[in-house]
């Protein structure tokens, strides 16, 4: 399978999975939903490391830093985002999750003692803002005459995204140094996070369950699928292409998501959403100095300057 063939199998599996979410909710609590997508997850990453001899990590201490990122990375947004999606249309999820650059810049400049706001930083998190609201439409909750879960479902994505970000911050921080290699650290906080949710289903996911084909394929695509084997194509992506290049993935996530959301669901898309949408992927463009200035006017900044721009 090709790099290329490895990078879109990894975008349309991502944005698949709101729509796998937005069925299994359907008959399964948010709870049960995390507890299946992260234990066949698991169960895949462990053939994997089973399979190719890599050696799993070794301490108490690099173990609670596997298990506090499997919490922040895995069980408490794919709480979230399943809990949303029972309010939600899997498409304007989507268009959230892709709010996670952002929150990882927001989270990093927070604790991470490195992290330095730049102009264009600063620029992405005023326009993300801006993106924020014309997706969420605060004008619409006037005429909304439902229960209000419509707003907290949007904040819970909200939150989801920066658990993301607080995540990937404590991994850069923490785990920083440690020889283990991607798929070891993702087989080993997915295993932690399914045995984190495993403890708590029996006390936040009761209910009763309804299992027909559709869920039971959604469970098994979003956790054998889509937290297992899409990983190893994404690092497999970044080891080809780089991780600037695979990172852009996260573009045509949202785009899928909507996509399916509305073919397969019957689900209908709102011009702000779009617009909104639109907006966020800009401000993640600009956060990341991929929208610099032109060359002309490059050539009059000074050597260190410049190589301040290219580091952003």
């Amino acid at each position: 399978m090709g790099v290329a063939a490895q990078y879109l199998g990894a975008a349309a599996v991502w944005g698949a999975s709101f729509l796998f979410i937005k069925v299994a909710v359907g008959g399964l609590s948010p709870a049960q939903v995390v507890l299946g997508r992260l234990f066949f997850g698991a169960l895949v990453l462990a053939i994997i490391m089973l399979a190719t001899r890599r050696r799993w990590p070794r301490g108490l201490r690099v173990w609670g830093h596997l298990a506090a990122i499997g919490a922040l990375m895995c069980v408490v947004p794919f709480l979230l985002f399943s809990w949303a999606a029972q309010y939600l249309p899997a498409g304007l999820s989507s268009i959230y999750n892709a709010t996670t650059p952002i929150a990882t810049m927001l989270v990093a400049l927070a604790i991470l003692p490195d992290e330095r706001l730049t102009k264009f930083k600063t620029a992405g998190i005023l326009v993300a803002a801006a993106g924020v609201v014309l997706v969420a439409a605060p004008w619409a909750a006037v005429a909304d005459t439902g229960n209000g879960m419509f707003f907290w479902a949007q904040l819970a994505c909200l939150g989801g995204t920066t658990a993301y970000g607080i995540g990937f911050s404590y991994t850069r921080r923490f785990l920083r140094g440690h020889e283990y290699d991607a798929i070891t650290v993702s087989a080993s906080q997915i295993g932690a996070a399914a045995i984190i949710i495993l403890l708590l289903t029996p006390f936040v996911g009761a209910g009763p369950v309804i299992l027909n084909p559709g869920i039971v394929a959604s469970i098994l695509t979003l956790g054998g699928v889509g937290t297992g084997i899409a990983y190893i194509w994404y690092t497999n992506v970044i080891t080809a292409w780089g991780s600037t290049m695979a990172s852009t993935v996260t573009y045509l996530t949202p785009i899928g998501g909507v996509i399916l959301g509305v073919m397969v669901l019957g689900e209908t898309i709102q011009w702000n959403q779009i617009v909104g949408g639109t907006v966020v992927i800009t401000a993640i463009l600009i956060g990341q100095g991929r929208l610099r200035p032109p060359q002309r006017r490059r050539g009059m900044l000074t050597q260190d300057e410049t190589q301040k721009i290219d580091h952003y």
